[in-house]
């Protein structure tokens, strides 16, 4: 091996040199890095790990609230409904007490008339009776007894309804 130039003192202090350099490499510089870098894949891994579970409970929680939403706009809808029910019921309540009062009214003011139609007609006719009393009293140039006016008022009276 001399031939080749190889001296077998060096080559084993460097084979020393070398083992005692990797030993020292190993221990105190690779495996520390290589115990971080697994660490940090176990890291990487976890959180890959959890951003699944995540898209998924992402994509779950989207899909309830879309359901939620639907329900809420179902509800809302049917709460529209229903007041809108109410309000034709009401409006055809407050219709029907509107057309009773206001046919109430009408048949108060027919009675109103009716009553003023007939106190007149009385007043009229003892006016005419007065009238006629007095009239015939002027005419005649006598005077009428209680009998002859009660008399002449009911012949005005007849007279008068036909």
């Amino acid at each position: 091996m001399n031939e080749l130039g190889i001296q077998w003192k060096v080559l084993i202090a460097q084979l020393i040199n070398f083992s005692i350099v990797f030993f020292v490499l190993w221990r105190f510089a690779y495996r520390p890095i290589f115990r971080v870098l697994e660490t940090r894949r176990q890291k990487i891994a976890e959180s890959v790990a959890n951003a699944e579970k995540i898209k998924t409970e992402l994509a779950r929680i989207e899909t309830e609230r879309k359901r939620v939403l639907a329900q809420a706009g179902d509800v809302a809808n049917q709460m529209i409904e229903e007041a809108r029910d109410a309000a034709a019921r009401v409006r055809e309540a407050e219709t029907q007490k509107a057309v009773a009062a206001a046919e109430q009214i009408v048949t108060k003011a027919r009675a109103a008339a009716a009553q003023e139609h007939t106190r007149m007609l009385a007043e009229l006719k003892r006016e005419v009776g007065r009238l006629v009393v007095q009239t015939t009293a002027t005419v005649t140039g006598k005077i009428l007894t209680p009998d002859d006016q009660r008399r002449l008022a009911e012949e005005t009276a007849k007279q008068l309804k036909t």
